[in-house]
This record gives C-alpha cells, structure tokens and sequence, in this order.
C-alpha cells in the first residue's frame, strides 16, 4: 500500500452513553454508566463517571453507594439502538468516502486518497464529518488523520484528549518536530495492538512511549515479539502496512463478512455464509477468550449496480446471557436474518459484528442460567476447536438452520429503541 495513503479514524466518544443523551437531553452532563446483559456491569461510562474513578467492568452492585453520592443514572444497554446509531454514523462517513472500514460499533477508518481536493485541507474534511454527524445523529466523534491506521488512531487519541485540536487531529500536517514531541508524550500501551503483556516487556527494554518504539530497531524488535511488532513500528514511521485482522490485542468488536462471488437470490444461501460468518467469528472470540452480548448482522445489494434494484439492511439481536457458543451466536444471528430478508433482491454481502465483549472471567450469571448447560457448552466449543485445528477448518460445523430466537434477558432500565421500532418512537409534545 502506497505511503501517501491517507485514513481518517473516527471514533464516536463514550458512545453507548452518547445515544443515550441524543433521546434525553436531561442526561447531558449527569454522570451516567450503561449496563452489560442483565444489569451486571458497567460496560459505558460518561466523562463524569470515569472522573470519579469507576474503571470499565466494574459490578453495578459495587457502585451503587458511589451512585447515590454523585446521582450516577444506571441504564441497561440498548443494543438495538445502538446497532442503529452505528449505521447512520457510517451512512454519513459514505457521503464523504466510498472507502468506509468499519471497524467497530463506534470506529471507523475513511480513506481519504484522491478526495484532497474537494477540500481546503484534509482537517477541514476532519471537521466536516464531524460537524455533520452531530448535526445529522447528535453524536460527538473525533477524527484523527495520518497516513497509517495505526498513527490515525494514536492522532485520534490526541484529539479526544487535548481539547487545543478540537476534536480533529491531522497528524500528517504537523512538522516532525511537532509529531516526535507530541509521540514522546503518550505511553507505549496507547499503540494500536500493543497489549499490556507487551507494553511490559517493551518498557523494560527502555521503551517506554510512542516515539521510543517508533526509532526502536525493527530487526530487534522482529525478533522479540515477531512480524507484526515490526510492522506497527513501520505504521508508527508513517507506512501503511498492517491489517486490520493482525491485529492481536483483544477487540471490543469481532467482524466477519465478505463479497460473494456471485450473487445471492435465496435466504438459505444467505443462512449459509452468515452462519459460516459467525462460526469464524465465535472461534476468534473464543480464542481471545471473551464473551459476545449482542450479535449484529446484515446484508447489502451491490450498490455500484445502479441497473439492479437496491437494499441493505441491518438489525442487532441481544443475547440474555453472554456466549461463546457458535450454536447460541448464528441462532440470534439467523433469527435477525430472517427478520431483514426481502424476495427480489441479487445481495452482494453479508455479514456479522459480534458486540458488547466482556471477558469470559467476568460472566454474569442470570437467574435461569444452568451451570451445567454452560459447561456442556464449553466442552462442545473445546471440541470444536481442537477437531477443526488439527484436521482443517470446518471438519466440524454447524447446519445452515438457526436456533430459534433467544430469550430476553433483564434489562430493567432499557431506553425504548427509538430509531427502529414504530410502537417506540419518540414523543414530541407541543404546546
């Protein structure tokens, strides 16, 4: 890829909390958490909450003292909702790239080559998106720019954190004086796929910030940590290089979707790759040993065929007990299939998100949770796992069918889903 490539990240802030606010103005500026799968932790936290301390994970009963000091509201997650607001966010980034990257619920890269011109400066494009999708959604983002994803997300940090850039970064115009200081000042831990295992170990070779590791030796580093390691050092120095799916810390979001090779008339053929979707992406959360809340799936026509009619759609289907199961997670994501098919259409792709991840040590238990069953459920998966490994993928996999719509779980303080369910919309009262 070529070094002149320029990406925008843009990142919605504290954005479960921020759909939240768009619907209930009287929660701006109230210290505020949303709640995982059955009201257990916290898995969103506003500015106010995070100023007193409340680190993300932390169980809603140990909190509950600390909420009635400070007023803190507790809302349980809206998945749907969020899924929802995810879509519109990544409809109006279309409208400034056809080269949209989703990838998280709340993170997208743009790239921006051959659209320089429209613009003065890419961060008056930076700022465009952003003023547009508060306008548009009433959600706060921040955009950082460079000409690597990794340096784009380190440019986004910046924004988010030093108000002097309101909230847009365009790493790639500051003078390399600039850039080092502005490197030497943020922990080595900040980098995109640096986990805390080896941030320790770079520490104690003495590198301790960004800038460090960025002049670090890629032979050395190559043989200590391996190729990626090397590579997030050339993505530090400014060439584009690395993956999105090399990227080995543990991801708040997994996504598996792909392109067909011919197009897609019939659901059963949908049901199929969306089930072999989900079954990739069970194995990467397993092995990165989390838990999925909610399961977004979707689909889409080919819209560069202006000839053939059009139609993409998308829904998030919560889940009452967080999983790992492959069997658990293609039922929700087969069930909301179904529900967005429509007859008629030639689909070019599909796709699933698995969202809200906790890790498996934190599992909320729920009140018709079987031990037994979820013990079951692992010793299937370590099966799986272990046959598919060793004799190839899909030696072991699961029928196109789904599993049939999964239970609701608690969630006494849902916000109505706004934005997709008519008998939820929002009332305006006029005087």
């Amino acid at each position: 890829m070529s070094a002149r490539s320029l990406f925008a990240l843009v990142d919605c802030n504290n954005f479960f909390v921020s759909c939240e606010r768009v619907f209930n103005l009287r929660l701006q500026r109230r210290p505020m958490v949303v709640l995982s799968n059955n009201d257990g932790c916290a898995v969103a936290r506003s500015n106010e909450v995070k100023a007193l301390g409340v680190k993300m994970g932390t169980p809603w009963f140990q909190m509950k003292d600390l909420a009635r000091r400070y007023g803190i509201v507790a809302l349980s997650s809206n998945f749907v909702l969020y899924g929802d607001m995810s879509d519109r966010v990544v409809a109006v980034l279309r409208d400034f790239s056809p080269d949209v990257e989703v990838y998280s619920i709340d993170e997208s890269f743009v790239r921006l080559d051959g659209l320089r011109r429209l613009w003065a400066s890419p961060a008056e494009m930076g700022l465009a998106m952003r003023q547009r999708i508060l306008q548009w959604t009433g959600l706060p983002v921040c955009v950082g720019i460079a000409t690597s994803k990794t340096l784009a997300k380190l440019a986004n940090h910046i924004a988010k954190t030093r108000p002097e850039f309101d909230g847009v970064c365009d790493f790639h115009a500051m003078s390399a004086t600039k850039q080092e200081t502005l490197l030497a000042q943020i922990d080595v831990g900040e980098v995109w796929g640096i986990g805390r295992k080896s941030a320790e170990r770079l520490r104690q070779m003495g590198i301790e910030n960004v800038q460090a590791l960025r002049e670090a030796p890629q032979d050395q580093l190559r043989a200590r940590f391996g190729v990626v390691m090397a590579r997030v050092v050339r993505e530090l120095q400014g060439d584009s290089c690395l993956a999105l799916d090399e990227v080995a810390q543990p991801q708040k979001q997994i996504i598996a979707s792909r392109s067909f090779g011919v197009r897609v008339t019939r659901l059963d053929g949908l049901n199929e790759a969306v089930s072999a979707h989900v079954t990739r992406a069970a194995e990467r959360l397993r092995k990165q040993a989390s838990l999925c809340g909610a399961v977004h799936v979707y689909l889409a026509t080919n819209r560069f065929c202006e000839q053939d009619r059009q139609y993409a759609n998308s829904i998030t289907m919560p889940l009452a007990e967080a999983t790992d199961d492959t069997r658990q997670l293609a039922g929700a994501a087969l069930s909301g299939l179904e529900r967005i098919f429509r007859e008629g259409y030639q689909y070019q792709k599909a796709g699933v998100a698995l969202l809200a991840l906790s890790p498996v040590a934190m599992r909320q238990q729920g009140l018709f949770s079987d031990d037994a069953a979820n013990r079951q459920s692992a010793s299937v998966m370590a099966m799986m796992d272990a046959v598919n490994a060793r004799f190839g993928r899909s030696t072991l996999a699961l029928a196109s069918a789904g599993l049939g719509a999964p239970r609701q779980g608690r969630s006494e303080n849902r916000t109505p889903r706004y934005t997709t369910s008519w008998q939820e919309l929002p009332s305006v009262l006029a005087r």
